[in-house]
């Protein structure tokens, strides 16, 4: 007999297991085969486009290491704010000696580089070590000459010792390069960081992700960022050199944004902001467009011809002809916006009469039936070298041509790449030249400490004034003073020297430009003139 199997247990079973597979399903939910996955956040990016290359990122090195992208992923130990307010950063305090010669600085603790390492006093020192390699290539910011050397107090303390007092050392170490700061993998073999790096590691809120040589540039957000993180995932940076085909980009959508003194003619800019389409907005006066006479020039080396030349220049017109009236003209060095500058000099006005009576008196004589003027037998012929990747210097330079051509001073013009152009500036090897001040926080030190320190070709311009020796001697003094009131007393006669001495020659006040796509918002200017716009764009 076969016997039956039981089935009275069945109906239970069959319950548990729906329990079971109820209980087993609530613990690990599982979408079922039609429904649509969760939807994931789209990482916000933006696209821009720079006119060049950005290079390697180097923070000690210069061109074609371009100060935006420096910006972006080197700090430094003190900011520069709003209203010249300087402020803690990489450094979260600081002690200055009485004699005003040891700068103290405690670290901010927990901060790391892009790659995971520590940041502390002694990379600090690596740093700054690293950057006295190439004392005399830095010396254009006085404290590269000053600084005698770096200790380390402890982990999070480091000390520079000067040779001299020097005021504007915080000011100095808030610019974008060189005292930045560099990861320790990215040191090459020897520490000689101008020459190279491996890799471009900060401590800064973005790091590059992508790099491809006249291309593009990927930035990202570094994940170890201790400060408040971008609200923007991505930032790419294509290289468009033409000003033109950079506005047609933006026009077809594949930019959102253009930025950058020169990124795009004035004209392109009104233009842009007549459609209503896009958004647009311009800075305050962040540099002044000069023109530099060089005095060692035989013919330049007269101040009479000096100033013949400014009021041979209708600036007015200028402005307004090429920068549409978004630059103002330029009456002295320096906007009345920096530290210590309000001078109350006398303009150099538009008058060809007395453009043409200085150059009469300095001999240079305009025979009859000519049109350029002649002395002891040579013209008064002159070149200007300008950038030629910079769309308003070759309009401005053959303004400026035409100008002088009505008062007899023939001048050539030629648009050279942006390396030769700085390499004949720093060698003095140029007769008239477009040159511009840093703007903050470098100046108004920076300015002064040009005319005087050889090497930058802003000496050299000055090399046969005949008050060189006490101007040098003045600045000097004024760079180390400690007195408030003695500085202001000299900054004023420095600036007012150089002012009726005309060997720069101030057109315009440059103001920056930005046209971005209206999805973006918060777009901003950064205080300092060099540094990046991105971390709080929306």
């Amino acid at each position: 007999m076969i016997r039956k199997k039981s089935t009275r247990f069945l109906p239970k079973i069959a319950v548990l297991l729906a329990l079971l597979i109820t209980v087993l399903g609530c613990a690990n939910p599982k979408p079922a085969a039609n429904d649509k996955a969760a939807p994931t956040q789209k990482p916000k990016e933006i696209t821009v486009s720079w006119m060049r290359d950005l290079g390697p990122s180097n923070p000690h090195a210069y061109y074609p290491n371009q100060l935006f992208s420096q910006s972006m992923i080197y700090e430094p130990l003190v900011s520069y704010n709003e209203g010249g307010e300087l402020k803690p950063y990489l450094a979260e305090s600081w002690n200055i000696s009485t004699d005003g010669k040891e700068y103290t600085f405690k670290l901010r603790k927990n901060i790391k580089f892009s790659d995971g390492s520590s940041f502390n006093a002694a990379i600090v020192k690596r740093n700054f070590d690293a950057i006295l390699k190439n004392k005399s290539t830095h010396s254009w910011l006085g404290i590269a000459k000053v600084l005698e050397k770096t200790e380390i107090v402890d982990e999070q303390t480091i000390k520079l010792t000067l040779s001299e007092p020097y005021y504007p050392t915080l000011q100095d170490l808030a610019t974008v390069r060189p005292f930045r700061f560099l990861g320790e993998a990215g040191f090459p073999e020897g520490d000689d960081t101008l020459k190279d790096l491996k890799a471009p590691i900060g401590t800064g809120p973005w790091m590059i992700t992508e790099y491809k040589q006249d291309q593009y540039t990927v930035f990202t957000r570094n994940p170890n960022y201790w400060g408040e993180q971008p609200k923007v995932d991505k930032v790419t940076v294509k290289i468009i050199p033409d000003s033109e085909t950079r506005v047609l980009a933006f026009e077809k959508g594949e930019l959102d944004m253009i930025f950058g003194e020169g990124a795009i003619s004035l004209d392109a800019y009104k233009q842009l902001q007549s459609t209503g389409k896009y958004g647009t907005a311009l800075s305050d006066p962040v540099g002044t467009r000069n023109m530099l006479l060089n005095s060692s020039n035989e013919k330049l080396a007269d101040q009479r011809v000096r100033l013949a030349l400014q009021h041979g220049l209708n600036k007015q017109s200028i402005v307004d002809g090429i920068t549409g009236g978004v630059e103002q003209k330029a009456d002295s060095l320096l906007s009345n916006n920096y530290p210590y500058v309000d001078l109350k000099v006398n303009p150099v006005d538009y008058s060809t009469a007395k453009a043409m009576a200085y150059l009469d008196d300095a001999g240079w004589k305009l025979a009859p039936g000519q049109t350029i003027r002649e002395k002891d037998g040579k013209k008064l012929e002159l070149e200007l070298v300008y950038d030629k990747t910079d769309p308003i210097q070759k309009v401005m330079g053959e303004a400026v041509q035409a100008a002088w051509g009505e008062i007899g001073v023939k001048l050539n013009i030629a648009g050279v790449e942006l390396t030769t152009a700085t390499k004949l500036l720093r060698e003095g090897k140029f007769d008239v030249r477009f040159w511009f001040n840093s703007g903050v926080p470098y100046d108004p030190h920076t300015l002064i400490n040009a005319v005087k320190e050889p090497s930058f070709g802003v000496a050299e311009a000055h090399s046969r004034i005949p008050m060189k020796q006490e101007l040098d001697r003045k600045i000097q003094t004024v760079l180390a003073s400690t007195n408030e009131v003695e500085r202001k007393k000299l900054y004023t006669e420095i600036l007012t020297t150089l002012h009726e001495q005309s060997v720069i020659v101030p057109i315009s006040y440059i103001k920056q430009t930005v046209v971005y796509n209206k999805s973006l918002s918060n777009v901003t200017f950064p205080a300092s003139r060099w540094d990046h716009p991105f971390n709080g764009i929306k």
